[in-house]
């Protein structure tokens, strides 16, 4: 059994909820744990350490960033929540240094046994004759070119450093002279691990390198101490929304960014107080704002590694299943979804099925208009050229593209000048509103008339992280649907809000009327002792309106299961409160990022009667409020089945990738050997949905046997 460290309170908060920023420590302190589970490979081991510094790493550019903002604007309370800030700070402080310490246990755990591996990290003293002449070679040829060794005196004042900016501060002396700093940073597009020649894999530091090599820069000084430090500043980035070209307004602002307010300054534990004094002056930060750490700073650089470990020390290679229902068809996609709805399961299901059904589009000579959003995907991606051909080829191409999608926003401005260059209509969503809703509709001529299709996700339209992220694909010709798809695809271009829809709801027209009037029919049937369930997977839980709701069904007696990966403000099992609901959280493999909304509806949960959504937004104030989201219903028996006893049934039982949550903010994982415990992700790996089986369908077994 792991325990992880509870949540912090302080008195004057409402014990009702849990923090937010706190919760979301929390979450990441989960990812490190799955460094200490032993089944895992210990190269994926390294993968969550470095997606915990990365994680921690955004924390603090955006979250602390802005209470630091609100700070400095004379804000003594959080505007949501009421929190003091100087307590809330104080807060993530000590939760931030315990995560440190945890990261830091799970680096050398990690290296004990990659050095097991033949696989370690060595200093250059450690290194034969002829290994030193190499990496001396080396670092002459590769690195010294590209360092710029700042000298600081009088006449050369304290370097600028970027956001994420790292590098050595350096004391040196020439003979028994007076002592003189030195600043250098490691450039950001050099490797930060330099691996040896020969069989076994090891890795020297940039940084050791520099110090080791020294005396190239400055020849006869002696180093009296140095140390490594880390630099994160303020990246959250505001626009004018009356600007004429938002476009050049996000590239100036990209450009702010890199100059940001400092927020917090990692330095490793082998720098002296003085330098530490002098770096905190200089870039002009508190004691509270600065971290010491004793491991590799910036750990996230360990990517670099892993991308060179053998297979071996890494998950088994798995191949995503591409539907047996599409190939029925011989490929056709529009023939098979004319046939019959289907939703597909990334990673198990190809992502190739969404390619494919934008290539085909684009050179189909029936398709006559194709719009999509788009919030995070690459420019170089298939879906980019699938939509620059399909634009090429004479058909009405819209690109809905969301410039604030946070540290993405250059790739969406270079996608967005590669669309308009190919005659593609370009919009920007809304001045007050992020387009965060993952939609495609296709316009085609069949017999004579319009038929649409439409492509409605819970993730991103982007091909690398489809194969990490687990996501739901739905694709659908039903009438109905594909207007309500059109009709939010005109309220993103014309600005007009619909007036209603058929049948999906949409943020943040309708989708908070809908969620609370979803949950008083379920307090409704538990008043009137028939069966009353609400089941939900999201990504975080932080509206305090939709809570309180919650807790309302509760005390009326509804049972509530919540799936939440990340951030949970919800307080869950506490008498009087909450004790009718179950919260936990899944993480293994993959990311978990696909949205469900599940009401029994009056029967047992399962049944005809339970309605079933899949969506792209979280139940945060932003998703209800603040966004363009979609809540789209699923009503074919195949596709719900495949949700209520295949998805929903697994994610229930996963034993050995779950974290129930704890009335006091822990989190409790139960450990065991038995391998008659469940993991989703394994199961989802090993049987093919429901939906996408086609012709396989004879030759299985039925999934809930196995379940």
């Amino acid at each position: 059994m792991i325990v992880t460290t509870p949540l912090l309170e302080k008195k004057d908060r409402d014990t009702r909820f849990f923090d937010r920023e706190l919760s979301w420590l929390s979450f990441n302190e989960r990812v490190v744990w799955q460094a200490f589970i032993e089944e895992n490979p210990v190269g994926e081991k390294l993968r969550f350490l470095a997606i915990s510094a990365d994680n921690l790493d955004e924390f603090m550019m955006v979250r602390l960033a802005g209470i630091y903002q609100l700070k400095g604007r004379g804000y003594h309370r959080m505007p949501e929540t009421d929190d003091r800030v100087d307590q809330l700070l104080v807060s993530i402080e000590e939760a931030t240094r315990a995560l440190l310490a945890l990261q830091q246990q799970a680096e050398n755990a990690i290296w004990k046994e990659l050095e097991q591996q033949h696989c370690q990290i060595v200093g250059p003293e450690q290194l034969s004759p002829s290994e030193l002449v190499w990496l001396e070679n080396w670092y002459e040829e590769n690195l010294l070119p590209l360092l710029s060794p700042t000298t600081i005196d009088p006449r050369h004042p304290f370097p600028f450093i970027q956001n994420r900016g790292q590098g050595l501060l350096i004391e040196l002396s020439r003979n028994r002279g007076k002592a003189q700093r030195v600043v250098i940073l490691l450039p950001g597009n050099v490797q930060r691990f330099i691996m040896l020649p020969g069989s076994d894999m090891r890795f020297v530091k940039s940084e050791a390198a520099i110090l080791y090599f020294l005396e190239k820069i400055y020849p006869k000084f002696r180093i009296r101490s140095s140390g490594m430090f880390r630099l994160l500043r303020d990246s959250e980035v505001e626009i004018d929304d009356e600007a004429v070209d938002l476009v050049s307004q996000f590239e100036t602002a990209l450009r702010k960014r890199r100059r940001g307010n400092a927020v917090s300054l990692i330095v490793s534990d082998n720098l002296p107080p003085s330098l530490v004094s002098f770096l905190k002056s200089q870039l002009q930060l508190e004691d509270s704002q600065i971290f010491c750490a004793s491991g590799v700073i910036g750990a996230g650089d360990f990517m670099e590694i892993i991308k060179l470990l053998p297979s071996a020390l890494l998950y088994p290679d798995y191949t995503p299943r591409f539907p047996q229902r599409i190939l029925d068809f011989k490929g056709d996609c529009f023939a098979a979804i004319r046939n019959k709805d289907i939703i597909v399961h990334h990673p198990y299901e190809s992502f190739d099925v969404v390619v494919r059904f934008l290539q085909q589009a684009a050179h189909d000579p029936d398709v006559l208009a194709i719009r999509q959003t788009l919030y995070r995907t690459t420019p170089h991606s298939p879906i980019a050229r699938a939509l620059t051909e399909a634009a090429e080829n004479g058909k009405s191409v819209t690109a809905l593209i969301e410039l604030k999608a946070r540290f993405d926003e250059e790739n969406n401005i270079q996608l967005a000048r590669m669309l308009e260059r190919a005659g593609a209509q370009v919009a920007f969503g809304l001045a007050d509103l992020k387009v965060h809703s993952k939609l495609t509709h296709v316009t085609r001529r069949e017999n004579g008339a319009l038929v649409s299709y439409v492509h409605c996700g819970t993730g991103n339209y982007h091909p690398v992280t489809a194969n990490i992220y687990t996501d739901l694909s739905f694709f659908t010709s039903d009438t109905k649907i594909c207007q309500d798809i059109w009709r939010i695809f005109n309220f993103l271009t014309s600005h007009v809000a619909p007036e209603s829809l058929n049948r999906v709801i949409v943020s943040p027209t309708s989708s908070v009327d809908w969620l609370n009037e979803r949950i008083n029919i379920e307090i409704e049937h538990a008043r009137a002792g028939r069966p009353a369930q609400i089941w939900i997977k999201t990504n975080a839980i932080v509206d305090r309106a939709i809570i309180e709701r919650l807790y309302e069904a509760s005390q009326a007696g509804v049972k509530i299961d919540l799936c939440v990966r990340g951030i949970c403000c919800l307080r869950a099992q506490l008498p009087g409160l909450s004790e009718n609901i179950r919260v936990w959280s899944i993480i293994g493999r993959f990311l978990e990022h696909g949205r469900i909304y599940a009401f029994a509806n009056g029967d047992s949960f399962g049944k005809s009667a339970t309605l079933v959504y899949i969506a792209s937004a979280d139940l945060m104030p932003r998703n209800l409020h603040r966004r363009v989201e979609a809540f789209i219903p699923l009503e074919n028996k195949t596709v719900r089945k495949q949700i209520l006893s295949q998805v929903i049934a697994a994610l229930d039982q996963d034993k050995k990738n779950s974290w129930a949550l704890n009335p006091d903010g822990s989190y409790t994982k139960m450990l065991s050997d038995d391998e008659g415990w469940l993991s989703a992700h394994e199961y989802f790996m090993q049987n093919p949905s429901l939906s996408g089986q086609g012709s396989l369908a004879v030759q299985t077994v039925d999934q809930n046997s196995q379940l």
